[in-house]
C-alpha cells in the first residue's frame, strides 16, 4: 500500500535525457588539463612574484611598503639565493605529490551535462511534494490556496498541490496504438536546476576547500608556533624573513612546506569533490593570494587585499618579533585567529606601518583614524581575553633580562603586551636565526622611523601649505627618508 503512494508520487515525474559522454577537450591544447594544473600554480607564483620584484626594483610604490629596502637588506637572515632554492625544492615536491593526485583522478568528460541538469530539475519536482504539508503545518489548507490561484497564477497554483503540472504534460502514440503522455519541466524549474549545477554547487565547492584549508592551516600553524621543539627544527626558517617579500612566500622547511602547504591543498580539494579543471583554478588562486600576502605592500586598489582582511598588512605582523605569535591565519579568512583569540590586539604599532595607513587612507579618500594596516585596534588590547596568551609574561624567562630599549615597538598594555612578550621570547629560542640580535636591531630601526615621521610631523604642523599638501610633504619625506633608492632590490645582502 506504501510502496503503491509512493510509485504514485514519482511516476509522472519528466523523463531523464539519454547521453554520450566523451573526453573533456584539454584548456589548452596540446597540454592535458592534469599537467596543467600541475604548471598553472608555479606560473602564478614566478609570474606574481617577478611583478612583484620589478615594483621593488623600480621603486614604483613607495608610500605603500610596509618596510624599507634597507631593511629587506639587514633584517633578513637569509639570502636571496637559499630562498629561491628552498621554493624550488618545494615546488619539485608540489609537482610529484600533484602527479599522484591526479593518478588518483578519472580522466573529466563531456556530454552528459543536459542529463545532470535534469536530474537537478527532478530533486526540485520531488522537493515541492513537500509543500502541502508544509502548509497544513502551518494550519493552511494547499487545495483551496491552490484553487483560488488557477485563474491569476497557474503555475503557482500547481507549485502549493505539490509540483503537479498536468498542462505540461505531451502526449505521443506508442506502437501497439495506445497514447502515453510524458511529463516535462516548468521554464523556472529549468532556470533553477541550471543555476543550481553550473553556480552553486560549484560555489559550495570552492567554499568548502576554502574552509578545509584555511583549517588546515590555523590549526598546524599554529601548533608551529605553539610547540617549542616544531618551532624551532621547522617553522623558523620561514621566519627568517623578518621582511616578507612576495617569492619568499614559499620559503619553508621541506617537510613543513608539504605538510601545510601541498597535503593541506590536496586534502581540500578530494573533500571538495572538484572536477580536474576545478582544482586547477582553486590552487592557482591559493598561489597568488598566498604571494599577494607576502608582497611586502599594503595596495589599496589590489583586489586579493581589499576582498578579505586576511592580506599582506595582517600577515606582515606574523612576519615581526613581536608578532610572531599572532595572526596564524592563512591564506584567506581570518576567522580561525577571532575566533579563537590569536588575532593580534596592538594596531598599528610600529611606525614602519604610518606612512603605508596614511598613504592607503588617501587612495581611499578616508579620514577615519580607525583605518589601520594591521586590522586591529590598540583599544582592544586592553578589553580583550588574554587567552591563550595569559601564561607568555611568565614563561618569557629569557626575554626578562634583555633591556627595554631592545624590546621595540613597546606594545600597548593588556593582550598585545603578552603576545609581545611570548613573539620575542620564541625569537630568542631560534639561536640559528638570530636570537637576541634580531631584537636589537629591529629596535635600533624602529626608532630611527619613528625619529624620521616626528621630524616630518613638525614640519607639516609649521608649514603653511594646505591640508592636502602638507601630507603630501609628510608622505614624500618620510617615504624620502626611509626608502631611498636601494638600487638592486634581489642582490643585496649576496654575503648572508
Amino acid at each position: 500500500m506504501a510502496n503503491s503512494a509512493v510509485n504514485r508520487t514519482y511516476a509522472d515525474l519528466p523523463p531523464l535525457p539519454s547521453y554520450q559522454t566523451t573526453l573533456q577537450p584539454p584548456l589548452v591544447a596540446p597540454i592535458p588539463d592534469k599537467l596543467l594544473t600541475l604548471i598553472l600554480p608555479i606560473a602564478a607564483y614566478w609570474g606574481l612574484s617577478m611583478l612583484f620584484h620589478w615594483i621593488d626594483t623600480k621603486d614604483y610604490f613607495p608610500q605603500y611598503r610596509l618596510h624599507t629596502p634597507a631593511e629587506v637588506s639587514s633584517r633578513n637572515r637569509v639570502s636571496r639565493w637559499e630562498v629561491v632554492r628552498d621554493v624550488i625544492i618545494q615546488q619539485v615536491v608540489q609537482t610529484i605529490v600533484g602527479w599522484l593526485l591526479g593518478m588518483t583522478e578519472p580522466d573529466d568528460l563531456v556530454g552528459k551535462e543536459e542529463y545532470d541538469v535534469a536530474v537537478w530539475a527532478r530533486r526540485i519536482r520531488i522537493a515541492q511534494r513537500a509543500i502541502p504539508g508544509i502548509l497544513a503545518l502551518a494550519g493552511m489548507d494547499a487545495g483551496g490556496l491552490a484553487k483560488n490561484l488557477d485563474q491569476s497564477h497557474p503555475v503557482l497554483a500547481r507549485f502549493v498541490r505539490g509540483g503537479h503540472y498536468s498542462s505540461l504534460e505531451t502526449t505521443s502514440t506508442i506502437s501497439d496504438g495506445l497514447a502515453k503522455s510524458t511529463a516535462e519541466f516548468t521554464a523556472w524549474e529549468k532556470v533553477m536546476a541550471n543555476a543550481l549545477y553550473w553556480y552553486l554547487v560549484p560555489a559550495v565547492q570552492y567554499g568548502v576547500a576554502i574552509l578545509v584549508v584555511d583549517t588546515w592551516q590555523y590549526f598546524l600553524h599554529r601548533a608551529m608556533h605553539m610547540n617549542k621543539w616544531l618551532y624551532t627544527t621547522f617553522h623558523s626558517r620561514h621566519h627568517r624573513l623578518y621582511v616578507p617579500y612576495a617569492y619568499g612566500a614559499l620559503y619553508n622547511h621541506p617537510f613543513e612546506g608539504f605538510l601545510l602547504d601541498t597535503l593541506g591543498a590536496s586534502v581540500a580539494y578530494k573533500l571538495a569533490g572538484m572536477r580536474t579543471r576545478q582544482g586547477m583554478w582553486f590552487f592557482t588562486a591559493s598561489t597568488f593570494k598566498t604571494v599577494d600576502d607576502h608582497c611586502g605592500y599594503a595596495l589599496p586598489w589590489d583586489p586579493l587585499q581589499r576582498l578579505t582582511s586576511n592580506n599582506a598588512g595582517y600577515h606582515d605582523v606574523h612576519h615581526q618579533s613581536w608578532g610572531i605569535k599572532t595572526n596564524f591565519s592563512q591564506p584567506f579568512f581570518t576567522f580561525w585567529d577571532r575566533v579563537l583569540g590569536t588575532v593580534w590586539t596592538g594596531g598599528d604599532v610600529s611606525a614602519r606601518y604610518e606612512k603605508a595607513r596614511l598613504a592607503a587612507q588617501k587612495k581611499a579618500d578616508q579620514t577615519d583614524d580607525k583605518t589601520t594596516i594591521t586590522h586591529s585596534n590598540a583599544a582592544d588590547s586592553a578589553t580583550d581575553d588574554p587567552k591563550p596568551y595569559q601564561d607568555e609574561m611568565k614563561n618569557a624567562t629569557g626575554l626578562s633580562a634583555m633591556p627595554l630599549r631592545d624590546q621595540q615597538p613597546q606594545a600597548p598594555q593588556g593582550k598585545a603586551e603578552l603576545q609581545a612578550a611570548g613573539s620575542r621570547q620564541q625569537v630568542l629560542d631560534d639561536h640559528n636565526g638570530g636570537g637576541a640580535q634580531v631584537l636589537v636591531q629591529e629596535a635600533a630601526e624602529e626608532k630611527e622611523a619613528r625619529s624620521l615621521l616626528k621630524c616630518s610631523g613638525r614640519r607639516r604642523t609649521a608649514s603653511s601649505l594646505s591640508q592636502t599638501d602638507s601630507f603630501k610633504g609628510l608622505r614624500d619625506r618620510v617615504t624620502g627618508s626611509l626608502h631611498g633608492r636601494a638600487g638592486s632590490i634581489i642582490g643585496v645582502d649576496s654575503n648572508r
